[in-house]
């Protein structure tokens, strides 16, 4: 008998060389590109040698792992070895642990290889490839050269890798960050009361939890001062179990050394394969956690009676005076494969054994020695309490036998007790109080909790889901904290985003599910290789495309984490929309009509950062599309017309939804609009901090780490100009002026209104547009404010209008809470250089005619104006 090995796979998936050049085709070309499984170069020694002895055998026995890679490798040999001697009898080796006894049954039971198992990896293999390679030339090819990526250190060859199942193991990760940062505390009340007797002290908890409403707990705890006392209503006693865990799985075992010993999932399968290899424990990667009737347990409990720790104890489990053995239970997982993972041999601790070694050993015998113990066995009392209609309860606990938890040392079950009491006794509570709290985030996921999502989720199989981790972190997608806890990256979370906002979840499990369904099924024989392949190919091409489609969105993405790149040559207009107009500014690049991730428009320079020209459309447009349309008299040019719709609700009377406009200066319409509705430059980002918008520039986000992003000065939130602050803006100087002059006129006899959101009196004017000419109104004068309403709309009971402001909240509970999709404050981010005219053509302090520069009339009474 001739032995030999291989080292993992022999072979290895690839496109054929004319596609494995990353420009060589479109990555949507690799759903239908041809592949080949062949040996790499590196493992060609390996293929000579089977090849060699395969010419002098007459017998070829397989001894892989018995999982389906295993399998998928048996049939990489069998190739190979059945290309020299058509005349092999191959048979496969079946085992689970490299022990004696394991050896010579599986030696004595050889079996046939299963096809089913190895097509199934094939399909897996050939998927991930034409995915992973297509959405990842994708994504690299198109941001990599755009955006200066922080966390690269030769950004250069920079890869923004996509895997089928990487990608939904960031997306639980940043779905996670995004909750708790658009988490909103808001603050609930409770009722607490102890009792301190002889025999101890009993803290009583509110039956009804908390309330959020502070005047009906005041209510309620005020009641229960004026009547204090305390009666005992019930009193129930009864014994409680606390049950061993089932049989160890292969993610049980990474999910625990990660909460027991902060050890890696990578580091744990690291250290287990070690111990498999050395004979210690079996299989380490398995699904089944309930052992067959075939699996002699007391032979591995008797071998751990001599151990110094726990031999006394496995002692007492063999002992049938003791009681203290039980079979185990059934977690309901089986693989067919393997049994779950428990000790094959004694040790009392190796010496070349790491921390790690020693550790993940222990847990193993330990876990096993506790699946086949009795349960922890406790008393508990439960006593619920009235006071003035309202119930209380207390519970204690007494640990009558602790059983498995005797070995468990990783869990407990600690003692409370309380003091006794009995039905219908009466007493003062020692305090009664009405505490307050707020509600919490989650956490950041652990790497158990991580683990538990993929595997609810069926992303990954139990040998890969460490990898998927692992290359999150080595990809910098993502960090880990000494807790193990898991925060996305900026790239990871502007990854995400960029797919979110497309409207595909590629990001989300779904689409992997259902895929780990198929292949399921191909290793089950139910489907064929080649009908999974045409269908998880077919329906991931589409999402491909479509995701070529709105690569705008992953742009836009990019650019909220992410400076601009020189290396773009500012040719960013195909990718980040239509051209508008050439840059007047730095007469370099062009604008081009963006939309921001809340929906909002901007036209803003495509050479940003370098050109922070830019200007924010009103807050009403829901649509804007570029015409072929182009304006007379707006230089430098060509300026294209576009075709804006406003939301109905958001405009003032008398301004049609629909509106060919331009952005070149000459639009009346536009600037009427900003003026009272303000613009969209202030919408907050999904669960991010608010967002700032320099006077030139697109918006930004406040970094996270100011290490790694730019200081930005901000802008006032008057003018938007930088270089003064809000307090001393002169925009807000001349606004208060002009609100004490109004004041004058009131005291004259001029009819005026309160404004609704900040109080100050809107003086009664006139309005002289085409379509309002005549037509009486008020409007707030300070720029703080876009308060609105007609007159006659006033007399007919009508509402006032006031466009809401942003980052101001409706919640009741806290007024200064904020949150929302609020619209920018009036005239905010307009672009440097460009003037608006009042909807009213009365003066507003410093203003003037935008096409003359005369301060004694506006726009639409311009006598230059055509001529």
């Amino acid at each position: 008998m001739l032995v030999t090995s291989v080292t993992g796979h022999l072979m290895e998936v690839e496109f054929e060389d004319r596609f494995r050049k990353w420009h060589s085709c479109d990555p949507a070309d690799l759903y239908t590109a041809p592949v080949r499984k062949h040996v790499p170069e590196d493992k060609l020694d390996i293929k000579r040698t089977l090849e060699e002895e395969a010419r002098k055998c007459h017998w070829l026995v397989l001894w892989l792992d018995c999982d389906r890679e295993g399998e998928n490798i048996a049939f990489e040999v069998m190739e190979v070895c059945n290309g020299v001697n058509r005349n092999l009898t191959i048979r496969r080796a079946r085992f689970s642990a490299l022990i004696e006894r394991d050896i010579h049954e599986a030696a004595q039971n050889l079996i046939a290889p299963n096809q089913w198992f190895s097509d199934a990896v094939d399909a897996r293999q050939e998927i991930d490839l034409r995915i992973g390679a297509s959405f990842t030339r994708f994504q690299t090819m198109l941001l990599r050269d755009r955006f200066v990526i922080d966390s690269a250190q030769d950004d250069k060859n920079l890869v923004l890798s996509y895997g089928p199942c990487q990608f939904p193991t960031l997306g639980f990760v940043v779905e996670r960050y995004w909750e708790i940062q658009s988490h909103e505390p808001e603050e609930f009340w409770t009722i607490n009361c102890t009792h301190r007797s002889d025999e101890g002290l009993a803290s009583f908890s509110w039956m009804r939890g908390h309330l959020f409403d502070y005047t009906s707990s005041v209510i309620l705890y005020e009641m229960c001062v004026e009547e204090p006392t305390a009666t005992v209503m019930k009193v129930q006693q009864q014994e409680k179990l606390k049950y061993p865990p089932y049989p160890l799985s292969t993610i049980e075992l990474e999910k625990r050394a990660s909460r027991y010993f902060r050890m890696s999932s990578e580091q744990t399968m690291k250290v287990a394969e070690d111990l498999y290899q050395a004979g210690f424990i079996s299989y380490p990667r398995t699904e089944t956690d309930s052992f067959s009737s075939r699996t002699d347990l007391h032979t591995i409990v008797q071998e751990h009676q001599e151990h110094p720790v726990w031999g006394s104890y496995a002692q007492r489990l063999l002992d049938p005076g003791a009681g203290l053995w039980r079979n185990p239970g059934n977690g309901g997982h089986d693989d067919k494969a393997h049994p779950p993972i428990h000790p094959t041999k004694f040790s009392a601790g190796e010496s070349r054994w790491s921390q790690d070694h020693h550790r993940l050993y222990e847990l193993v015998v330990r876990h096993f020695l506790a699946c086949v113990s009795q349960p922890a066995v406790g008393a508990e009392t439960v006593v619920e309490i009235d006071i003035a209609g309202e119930r209380f309860s207390a519970s204690g606990r007494v640990i009558l036998a602790k059983n498995y938890l005797d070995v468990y040392r990783f869990e407990s079950w600690g003692d409370s007790m309380i003091p006794v009491y009995v039905q219908g006794q009466q007493f003062i509570p020692t305090t009664l109080s009405l505490d307050s709290g707020v509600t919490r985030p989650p956490p950041l996921l652990s790497e158990a909790d991580l683990l538990s999502c993929m595997d609810k989720a069926g992303i990954g199989t139990d040998a890969t889901m460490h990898d998927h981790i692992k290359k999150l972190l080595d990809r910098f997608y993502v960090t880990k904290d000494a807790n193990t806890r898991f925060s996305p990256t900026n790239l990871g979370e502007a990854l995400v985003m960029g797919y979110d906002d497309m409207g595909y979840e590629l990001w989300k499990p779904n689409l992997r599910s259902l895929m780990e369904y198929d292949m399921k099924e191909v290793s089950m024989g139910n489907k064929s290789k080649a009908e999974v392949l045409a269908t998880c190919l077919q329906q991931m091409k589409a999402c491909f495309l479509d995701a070529k489609v709105n690569k705008v969105k992953l742009l836009e993405a990019m650019g909220i984490f992410f400076n601009r790149s020189d290396r773009s040559n500012g040719d960013d207009s195909s990718a980040l929309g239509e051209n508008v107009r050439p840059c007047g500014l730095c007469q370099e690049a062009n604008m081009v009509l963006r939309k921001n991730r809340d929906g909002n428009f901007m036209v803003g320079c495509s050479g940003y950062p370098q050109c922070r020209n830019a200007v924010w459309l009103p807050g009403p447009v829901l649509e804007a599309t570029i015409t072929n349309n182009i304006c007379n008299s707006c230089t430098p040019g060509p300026v294209y017309l576009i075709q804006f719709k406003f939301r109905q609700l958001e405009i003032p009377p008398g301004f049609n939804v629909n509106h060919l406009g331009c952005i070149g200066g000459c639009d009346e319409t536009l600037r009427q609009l900003i003026e009272i509705c303000g613009t969209g430059s202030r919408a907050q980002a999904r669960g991010r901090p608010p967002t700032t918008t320099p006077s030139n520039g697109p918006p930004t986000t406040t970094p996270r780490n100011p290490q790694r992003s730019n200081s930005r000065q901000a802008p006032c939130i008057y003018c938007y100009q930088t270089g003064h602050a809000s307090t001393d803006c002169p925009s807000r100087i001349s606004a208060t002026r002009h609100v004490q002059s109004h004041g004058m006129n009131q005291q004259n006899g001029e009819s005026s209104i309160p404004c609704s959101t900040c109080g100050t009196p809107c003086v009664l004017r006139t309005a002289n547009t085409a379509n309002n000419r005549g037509r009486k109104f008020y409007s707030c004068s300070s720029q703080a404010c876009n308060f609105f309403v007609w007159e006659d709309n006033l007399n007919n009971g009508s509402a006032p209008r006031s466009a809401p402001r942003p980052n101001i909240s409706n919640s009741a509970s806290n007024p200064s809470r904020t949150g929302g999709r609020g619209r920018g404050v009036q005239n905010a981010g307009r672009a440097a250089g460009v003037t608006f005219v009042s909807a009213t053509g009365e003066p507003i302090s410093g203003r003037r005619c935008f096409v003359c520069g005369d301060p004694s009339h506006f726009a639409n009474a311009c006598p230059s104006r055509g001529s």
